[in-house]
């Protein structure tokens, strides 16, 4: 099957793809053709396929969240069974973050660039962990695997306002707060190299986070919303789960949420 020649259809043919490798290397491809203006964007197509999304591996299996299965650090099992959960989170990040650029019509460039961007580096820490969990003898699909960040995605696939608000600056920023314990966890457990990833990811979620800002505040504005009561609507409309602490308010501070947002999350 021939490679779509346009940036967001090759997006949506990326997210459809079954293959973790096949989908990682196309989603880089994809990142070098447009860098060096071989894809052009058509922001105004309005797209859609006949195949599943997103594409996903027969394996890992999914199962609720209380089953996926304790990670000790004691043993080298329960800290390949973290590595996986990582992997698995970057995986779905990666579906994701193709889907914000695929399915959205009408957005400015810059935003399809940002969520290239995200998709791209996605792919890199999947790539990471799962080279990393190549290292304890197992690979991606080993272990079960949960799909509530997708549920999400599934959820605001209507309202790229919502998707904006309830993936990246409320799922994903979770990241933020939970990667430095789990970094410490594996540092002492002895793991420095999956705590140098951890250190790139958490780099980047940075990144991902803010550009989620960006584009709810964008969008917030675009329509005269005020972005604070509209996000708490969001919540309730799409039954987006409560975030709880502890929380990262330097890292969230860095990723574009206001001082107020913040106050929200500090001991009263």
């Amino acid at each position: 099957m021939s490679m779509p020649a346009e940036l967001r259809a090759r997006a949506l043919h990326c997210l459809t793809e079954t293959e973790p490798a096949a989908k990682i290397a196309a989603v880089e491809a994809m990142a070098r053709a447009y860098a060096a203006h071989q894809l052009p964007l058509d922001a105004a197509a309005v797209l859609s396929t006949a195949l599943p999304v997103p594409g996903r591996p027969a394996r890992p299996e999914l199962v609720p969240p209380r089953l996926v299965g304790r990670r000790s650090m004691v043993t080298l099992e329960g800290r390949a069974m973290l590595i996986h959960a990582l992997a698995h989170i970057e995986f779905n990040a990666v579906n994701l973050a193709l889907d914000a650029l695929w399915r959205f019509p009408g957005m400015p460039p810059d935003y399809y660039a940002d969520w290239l961007r995200v998709a791209r580096e996605e792919a890199y820490h999947y790539s990471l962990l799962a080279a990393h969990l190549a290292t304890q003898g197992h690979a991606y699909g080993d272990f079960p695997g949960h799909d509530s960040l997708w549920e999400m995605v599934e959820k605001t696939r209507g309202d790229v306002t919502a998707r904006m608000a309830l993936v990246p600056r409320t799922l994903e920023a979770r990241g933020l707060d939970a990667i430095p314990p789990l970094r410490a966890k594996l540092a002492q457990a002895g793991d420095q190299a999956a705590a140098a990833i951890l250190d790139i990811i958490l780099r980047d979620e940075v990144g991902h986070v803010a550009i989620g800002n960006r584009w709810y505040g964008w969008l917030c504005a675009r329509q005269g919303l005020d972005p604070a009561s509209t996000y708490d609507e969001l919540v309730v409309r799409y039954a987006a789960p409560v975030i709880k602490g502890p929380f990262n308010i330097d890292a969230r501070r860095l990723a574009g949420f206001s001082e107020a947002e913040l106050r929200r999350y500090l001991p009263a």
